[in-house]
């Protein structure tokens, strides 16, 4: 596939959502809700679970999978109470010294009045100065669409790992095409420009890992991805705490540079 029907396939009907992930991933998971400030957000599923026996916090965008559950999350783009409900779990993981995995799979954040009046910039940009010096391993897996900040506010991680067609990019290639060519039409240009495939992205060392979609349920998927998560937090587990931050601190620094 080229890079722009791998834009389709990211966001192709019927693609499983965060809460299938979770589903298929988790056991004993919990929901929690609100960011104790002003409300909950159904765009962000967080809550608490279990990864082959291990206590972990899970952090995941939704997209919704009626019509009707579409609606009430959003089309998975958070509002800035669903990023401080994020955080406060992350805050939470910290203290009870629980991995944090986070699902990324969103368009964007809400650009809406109300997300800005309450403050959205600054709620995504309190995730990234937070998520790089959270005191835990943090694995992030990208689903679906990775778009934007919104995106970036739960990616901020010790390693980020793709499905093998989701995609990854600073705007989409619908809005690329609008500023580049003045013509939406350009979308297919504009994504290959973009380089936001899985394959891109690992050859610049943006993400650690590509995770196949092997089968139409992605079951084997699941067990693959299940597999990994546990291996990577079996792996940070004995790490001190001021070596993991090190390395994510590096891990983001040599982004762009010829290191």
């Amino acid at each position: 596939m080229d890079a722009y029907e791998k834009v389709l396939a990211a966001r192709a009907k019927g693609r499983p959502t965060a809460m299938e992930y979770i589903n298929g991933i988790f056991t004993d998971f919990q929901e929690l809700h609100g960011d104790r400030r002003y409300g909950d957000d159904g765009a962000i599923v967080g809550g608490i679970g279990r990864l082959c026996g291990i206590p972990v916090t899970v952090i995941a965008q939704e997209k919704g999978s009626s019509t009707k559950d579409k609606i009430a999350r959003n089309f998975g783009s958070p509002n800035p109470e669903g990023y401080r409900k994020a955080l406060r779990l992350m805050k939470q993981a910290e203290k009870f010294h629980r991995p944090v995995i986070c699902l990324v799979d969103t368009s964007g954040a809400y650009p809406g009045m109300g997300a800005e009046e309450r403050g959205q910039g600054l709620a995504i940009a309190e995730n990234l100065m937070e998520m790089m010096t959270l005191r835990t391993s943090v694995i992030s897996v990208l689903i679906g669409e990775g778009g934007s900040g919104g995106a970036l506010a739960l990616a901020v991680s010790d390693e980020v790992w793709m499905m093998e067609n989701s995609i990854y990019s600073v705007i989409s290639p619908e809005g690329c095409a609008s500023i580049l060519w003045r013509d939406a039409k350009k979308v297919r240009e504009a994504s290959q420009c973009l380089r936001l495939t899985a394959e891109d992205l690992l050859e610049m060392g943006v993400i650690e890992r590509i995770i196949p979609e092997s089968d139409k349920d992605f079951g084997t998927a699941y067990m693959l991805l299940q597999t990994w998560l546990k291996k990577a937090i079996d792996d940070r587990k004995d790490v001190p705490v001021d070596e993991l931050l090190e390395k994510r601190y590096r891990r983001f620094r040599k982004f762009g540079s010829n290191e």
